[in-house]
């Protein structure tokens, strides 16, 4: 049993390598024998692991992984890797409202830089059709404040339209995650949604005598 300061593994269906849980998605089967993806790891019943990924979940579906895994005849919704996809930026969305309910986001231009100036803003949001006007002045702010190299770590995946629905607000372009758990909380969403759609970089020696088996799901 591990202890409570080391994270579990589980062994991912595609590639076999060990990787923790939180750098993997969990598949179960529905009573219906469908696949369905279990990003928040609560699901009953056996699990098969898969690195978070998209093109490895594509892969697991084109493959007849999922089948071998489950070892039974199993059912691929349509879209599998897309509809993870999909489920992690409702995740992310989910959060910002959360964020928004903790009093860990401030929106709007002025807003924004009192918080960078203040030294409370641990991240940044900008719309993905917000102008790079403002995109550059908030990056001067930045700068200003933290020295020439400094930065913050940036969201600037979702429209203003979807923001503006997630944080309940109208017209939101700009805004800044405040310290606490629900701003890292997106944080740590949207950099669990932008490696599952980067391509899968693994290191062609990544020790392959040192794989070992799978802990149980």
């Amino acid at each position: 049993m591990p202890r409570k300061s080391e994270q579990t593994t589980r062994q991912c269906l595609v590639t076999r390598d060990i990787r923790t849980k939180d750098e993997m998605i969990r598949f179960v089967l529905a009573p219906d024998d469908s696949v369905v993806p279990d990003l928040k790891m609560r699901l009953p019943g056996r699990g098969v692991w898969v690195t978070a990924r998209m093109e490895l979940v594509q892969q697991a579906a084109q493959k007849g992984l999922f089948a071998r895994g489950f070892k039974q005849k199993v059912t691929l919704p349509d879209r599998l890797a897309e509809l993870v996809a999909e489920q992690l930026e409702l995740g992310c969305l989910s959060a910002l409202s959360m964020a928004r309910k903790a009093g860990q986001i401030v929106t709007g231009f002025a807003k924004v830089e009192t918080a960078i100036a203040q030294g409370s803003a641990i991240g940044l949001i900008h719309a993905s059709d917000a102008a790079e006007d403002g995109q550059k002045k908030l990056a001067q702010v930045v700068r200003r404040h933290l020295g020439s190299d400094g930065e913050l770590p940036l969201v600037r995946r979702f429209s203003a339209e979807a923001l503006s629905t997630a944080l309940g607000q109208g017209n939101v372009v700009h805004g800044a995650l405040l310290a606490g758990s629900a701003g890292k909380a997106v944080r740590n969403q949207v950099a669990r949604l932008d490696a599952y759609l980067q391509p899968d970089i693994r290191d062609s020696d990544s020790g392959q005598d040192d794989r070992h088996a799978a802990d149980a799901s």
